[in-house]
């Protein structure tokens, strides 16, 4: 082959040289073209990841604020629209007040700071941190708490008489709220320059913004110093608008923490563009998924319950909003299951807030497993829990998970070395084709599961509309009935209690009747458990010991006897009730027995032997009520050592059928004699029912045969007579 003159050779060298060298050049200008692109797009989708992540930052900090003022208007709502409040305040008892707002203030997370003021803003009581403070409200807060006060004190009868905001104090930074102190019910029976106010302040201090930081996912958060940037930052406002304080926060700056991992690999991938892009993706999706995992974590962690890992009541409403509107596309019933433990709080006050937490923790699970995927599944309150579903066969289904929830509960729980025996009852509302609101659904659904409790526990009972009107019937009984003890409207009867070898009277039994105005007599069975319910039952039961108490002091020779509700009986200051009672009427404790059931004797033993030591130090007499129609164990007679033992009236009337229920009262006695403790024998009707309690040992009688429950001056009559209770003319 004809080789090419050397010139020419050098001549291609250097064009292939050239062209090597531009090939290279226009490659590395491409390279780098492309290099510059894909870091700029990095760059780019750094810096958004980066504001995505600062705007969540700053809705979070801001919706934080708003939660810390909202919990402390709620926390003002409740102790300023309350029944006992209202009628404490305005009647100056100052103990009340200062144990009730004064001293709530030591060491709570609820407000550090409690003040009640005049309607010309006077101060009637301050406390700060458990303590009477010595400072003035007008030195101490800024001026935006007078127009906070204006605006509560001129509220009209369409709002709400409470305002709050944040307010600069002395201290810091507080969120501060006025509220009228009047009834629950937003009544109030005082003209207005009487009217009081009642202040709590809660400030927010370092601690707490780190809680909210911890809480919130909130890295850093903090006050602003001089030198924080203005950017990442929240203000707090008062109602005027001017700025107290402010937060910011170390931005976690997602996208530069995404950009610094893939940078060496944009580095390693300059040969290799294709594969640099395809890094590059990975990177960025990754970087994204990372930014969408936090915030699916965050709204994850606000619609949770820490305890149980299910909803909480925030999230589960949004789920069944969402699921009923579903249900209106598809053509799907949507039910809504409410469930209330019962006996929870028994155990969680026998064996403490630690054992109560495994226990619903336990419940949750086993929840869990029995409802499936299928369902929505939350714990809506304390030892509440609601289950949705949607479905074309809903009662089917209904039914079949609630028999299954209902087996679940027969059987007892193990925690650690505790067993614990609790039950539900089920509420149950059915929103056909979705066309009830969720809204709706959690109030009939609640109706219902009351209405399963006052029914019977442990079963399931779905909404019917005549509850509404039952349900309205019971407000208004229970209205009338507040209206009635607060009145004094109530009447007490005094059934007699005679010797059984005499039949002369010795003593009596207070009793509560109440004649509703307009309607007539309400029976006990009634009234009485919806005392109990509500509440009311202490405010009842100290009105029946006060009054009868006054009436005693008319017959010297008598001993009178109290029942004692559960209710009354788990209050803590009950035996401090009791003794202001006696101080009042000037009654003597030793004539005086206080008439109590088993139950609560059985579900707290510690506490209720410390309750009856207290009350035993007054001097008054213990009575175990009913015995037999219970439990009736031998262990708590011993162990209590009660005062006196009231036989059940069902032992008494099974006298009739005679052998084994003659034997089971002689029994009854006898082991009563055998501890020593005297018996009184109830629902007497016949006089041979009498000589048979006579001849087994019962020392005291009460029944019909001796007298109904009567009025005093009926008893003044047998009484001043020395005459035989219910006419009778002597012992046989």
């Amino acid at each position: 082959m004809r080789l090419l003159p050397s010139r020419f050779r050098r001549s291609a060298t250097l064009g292939r040289r050239y062209a090597v060298t531009s090939m290279l050049l226009v490659f590395a200008v491409v390279v780098v073209l492309v290099t510059i692109f894909i870091l700029t797009a990095i760059d780019r989708i750094a810096d958004y990841a980066n504001r995505l992540d600062e705007a969540r930052s700053q809705e979070t900090t801001s919706g934080a604020i708003q939660t810390f003022r909202e919990q402390l208007h709620a926390t003002l709502n409740d102790y300023a629209a309350w029944d006992d409040a209202a009628q404490s305040v305005y009647a100056d008892d100052k103990a009340w007040v200062a144990s009730n707002y004064g001293d709530m203030t030591a060491n709570s997370d609820l407000f550090d700071i409690a003040i009640v003021m005049g309607m010309n803003q006077n101060v009637l009581m301050a406390y700060q941190d458990g303590a009477p403070v010595n400072w003035s409200p007008r030195d101490y807060f800024d001026t935006s708490l007078w127009t906070l006060f204006d605006k509560a004190s001129s509220a009209g009868a369409e709002s709400v008489p409470e305002a709050v905001s944040f307010v600069q104090t002395k201290k810091g930074v507080a969120a501060v709220g006025v509220a009228l102190i009047r009834q629950k019910s937003g009544q109030l029976d005082q003209p207005v320059a009487n009217r009081r106010f009642l202040v709590f302040a809660r400030h927010l201090d370092e601690a707490k913004v780190r809680k909210l930081s911890e809480t919130y996912v909130l890295d850093g958060l903090r006050f602003a110093s001089a030198s924080d940037a203005v950017l990442n930052m929240v203000e707090i406002r008062n109602i005027h608008g001017r700025v107290l304080q402010r937060l910011v926060w170390h931005p976690r700056r997602p996208g530069d923490m995404g950009y610094a991992q893939v940078r060496p690999l944009v580095y390693c991938a300059l040969a290799m563009v294709g594969l640099f892009f395809l890094l590059l993706f990975v990177s960025g999706s990754n970087t994204l998924n990372r930014l969408t995992a936090d915030e699916a974590a965050a709204r994850h962690l606000a619609m949770s319950d820490r305890l149980s890992g299910l909803l909480n009541r925030a999230g589960f409403f949004a789920a069944l909003d969402a699921l009923v509107v579903q249900s209106r596309r598809s053509n799907h019933d949507v039910a809504l299951l409410y469930l209330d433990l019962d006996g929870f709080k028994e155990v969680n006050d026998a064996y403490g807030h630690g054992t109560g937490d495994k226990l619903i923790r336990g419940v949750a699970a086993g929840l869990k497993t029995l409802v499936g995927d299928t369902a929505t599944l939350a714990r809506v309150g304390g030892d509440e829990f609601a289950i949705a579903l949607a479905s074309t066969d809903i009662g089917r289904v209904v039914d079949t998970l609630s028999d299954r929830i209902l087996g679940f509960f027969d059987e007892p729980f193990v925690i650690g070395e505790r067993v614990a025996t609790i039950g539900t009852c089920i509420g149950v509302a059915v929103s056909p084709r979705g066309k009830v609101s969720g809204e709706e659904l959690v109030r009939r659904s609640d109706m219902a599961m009351y209405h399963a409790k006052e029914t019977g526990r442990g079963r399931t009972e779905y909404y019917q509309p005549e509850m509404d009107a039952e349900r309205e019937e019971r407000n208004m009984l229970e209205i009338d009935l507040r209206i009635a003890i607060e009145r004094r409207e109530l009447t007490i009867v005094y059934q007699p209690v005679v010797d059984a070898r005499t039949w002369r009277i010795i003593g009596i039994e207070a009793l509560a009747r109440w004649n509703r105005t307009g309607y007539g007599p309400v029976s006990p069975d009634i009234f009485i458990p919806i005392a109990e319910s509500t509440g009311l039952i202490d405010q009842l039961g100290l009105f029946v010991l006060h009054r009868a108490c006054e009436t005693l002091t008319l017959w010297p020779e008598l001993k009178l006897a109290v029942n004692i509700s559960p209710g009354q009986f788990r209050d803590p200051a009950f035996a401090l009730h009791v003794a202001s009672v006696f101080r009042k009427t000037a009654a003597d404790p030793s004539r005086i027995t206080l008439e109590m059931t088993e139950g609560y004797f059985i579900q707290n033993p510690e506490r209720a032997r410390a309750a009856l030591a207290k009350l035993k130090q007054l001097g008054v007499k213990i009575a175990l009520d009913d015995f037999g129609a219970g439990f009736s164990s031998v262990g708590y007679l011993r162990q209590f050592g009660f005062d006196r033992m009231k036989i059940d009236k069902s032992l008494v009337h099974a006298l009739e059928e005679g052998g084994r229920a003659v034997d089971l009262l002689q029994a009854t006695v006898a082991l009563a004699r055998s501890l020593e403790i005297p018996v009184t024998a109830e629902g007497v009707e016949t006089e041979a029912q009498a000589l048979q309690l006579r001849l087994t040992g019962c020392d005291e009688l009460q029944g019909y045969l001796f007298g109904k429950p009567m009025s005093s001056e009926q008893i003044d009559i047998i009484y001043r007579g020395n005459r035989l209770p219910g006419g009778m003319s002597g012992a046989a």
